[in-house]
């Protein structure tokens, strides 16, 4: 279930998506995309949008100290507010 985006975050998920849409990525390549010198502003970006719910997590099999992000759509998650 996802609930609605504080103003920040959703200014960061807009960049994120419209760069990588669904593909998955790293924290590393978020720190890329958002061009953002704080890893710890990117770090609470992930946290906060995966507590928000349009964020999925998982280990990379081959290195399972990191860890995988996968952006959900605008759509689906909207969806899944209008259903809650």
């Amino acid at each position: 279930m996802t609930e609605p985006l504080p103003r920040w975050i959703m200014k960061r998920y807009s960049i994120v998506w419209n760069t990588l849409k669904s593909k998955e990525f790293t924290h590393k390549k978020a720190i890329k995309v958002l061009k953002e010198k704080d890893e710890r502003v990117v770090s609470l970006f992930l946290s906060d949008l995966k507590k928000y719910g349009w964020l999925e997590v998982r280990l990379n099999p081959e290195d399972s100290r990191i860890r995988l992000y996968k952006l959900k759509s605008p759509e689906e998650a909207v969806k899944e507010m209008k259903n809650s």
